[in-house]
C-alpha cells in the first residue's frame, strides 16, 4: 500500500489514480477518508487527469498519531505528499474539514505548484461563533459532536449519517449505502484523532489563509447545508477570496460528492480544465 512519511514520523495513506494530464488532489471531510473521494477521483481519471487522495493523519490507513491532530499538522502533511509525488499544476479540492486543509496548505506553503482551487461545502472561514465572527455556531454545537465522540462514536456516526450530513432527515430519501459507507469510514478513524479533529475543522480561523489565496478558487455550496450552513462557510469565503466564484446547489445537502455526484463532477472538470 503506498505511504508518504511525514515530517514527524507518521505514514500517511494515498490513492494515486491516472497516468497522465495535471494532478488533482481531493482532500476529504470529518470523520471520512479517501474512499470518500472514489467515485471523483475515478471520474477525473477517466477525463484525462492524475487524481490523488489521502487518509488525513488519525483517518482511515494512515498513523493514529497522538499528537499533531491540528490543521497546521494536516497541511504539513499535504506538503510532504505534495512535495514527495512532485505534484505540479495543481488543483486542490477539498471536502468540508479537507476544505480547510487545502486552504491551511496555501496559508503556510504558498500556491507555487498550485493551479486552482475547489471549496466544497468547506469549513472555512470559520465555523466557530466569537467575538468577531458573530454569526459562526455556538461552541455548545461542537461540545454536543465531542460529548457523541466520547460517549458512543458509533452512534454519533450513524446519528449524523441518517440525519443531517446527507440531509436524510428532510425526506428520507438518501440511498442506505451512502450511510452505510459514511459510518464504516468513520469508524475506521482512530478515537483520538476523530475527537481533537472535532475542534481543528470548528476552531480554526482560516482568514488569514484565504487572503492569501492568489489563484483561481471555485467555491461550491447547497444551500440546505446543516452542517456548515452556506452563510457561515461558501458565501464568506467568497467575500474573502480575491475573484472567486459561487456555485450555488439550491435545496443540497452537506454531502455533495455522494449526493450531487453527477453536477459536481461536471463543475469540477470544467474548473479543472478551464
Amino acid at each position: 500500500m503506498p505511504y508518504i512519511t511525514a515530517d514527524d514520523g507518521a505514514q500517511i495513506f494515498y490513492k494515486d489514480w491516472g497516468v497522465s494530464g495535471s494532478p488533482v488532489l481531493l482532500s476529504h471531510g470529518w470523520p471520512l477518508n479517501s474512499d470518500a473521494w472514489e467515485a471523483t477521483a475515478l471520474f477525473l481519471a477517466q477525463h484525462g487527469h492524475r487524481a490523488v487522495a489521502h487518509d488525513r493523519r488519525g483517518h482511515g490507513r494512515s498513523s493514529q498519531t497522538w499528537s499533531g491532530n491540528e490543521m497546521d499538522t494536516y497541511a504539513d502533511d499535504l506538503a510532504c505528499m505534495i512535495d514527495a509525488l512532485d505534484l505540479r499544476d495543481l488543483t486542490l479540492v477539498g471536502h468540508s474539514t479537507g476544505g480547510g486543509e487545502i486552504v491551511r496548505y496555501v496559508g503556510r506553503h504558498g500556491t507555487g505548484r498550485v493551479a486552482g482551487l475547489a471549496l466544497v461545502s468547506a469549513v472555512p472561514p470559520l465555523m466557530l461563533r466569537t467575538d468577531d465572527n458573530p454569526d459562526g455556531l455556538p461552541v455548545e454545537v461542537f461540545d454536543e459532536i465531542r460529548a457523541g465522540e466520547l460517549a458512543n462514536r458509533a452512534q454519533l456516526y450513524r446519528d449524523l449519517a441518517d440525519g443531517p450530513f446527507f440531509g436524510h432527515n428532510r425526506n428520507g430519501d438518501v440511498p442506505q449505502g451512502f450511510r452505510d459507507a459514511f459510518w464504516l469510514q468513520g469508524m475506521a478513524s482512530g478515537h483520538r484523532g476523530a475527537y481533537e479533529c472535532i475542534a481543528a475543522f470548528s476552531a480554526t480561523d482560516f482568514r488569514p489563509d484565504l487572503a492569501k489565496i492568489d489563484v483561481p478558487t471555485l467555491v461550491v455550496h447547497g444551500d440546505d447545508d446543516q452542517i456548515v450552513p452556506i452563510e457561515v462557510g461558501g458565501r464568506r469565503s467568497v467575500e474573502l477570496i480575491d475573484g472567486a466564484e459561487l456555485k450555488v446547489y439550491e435545496g443540497s445537502s452537506h454531502a455533495l460528492p455522494d449526493t450531487d455526484r453527477d453536477r459536481l463532477h461536471a463543475d469540477l472538470l470544467a474548473f479543472i480544465d478551464r
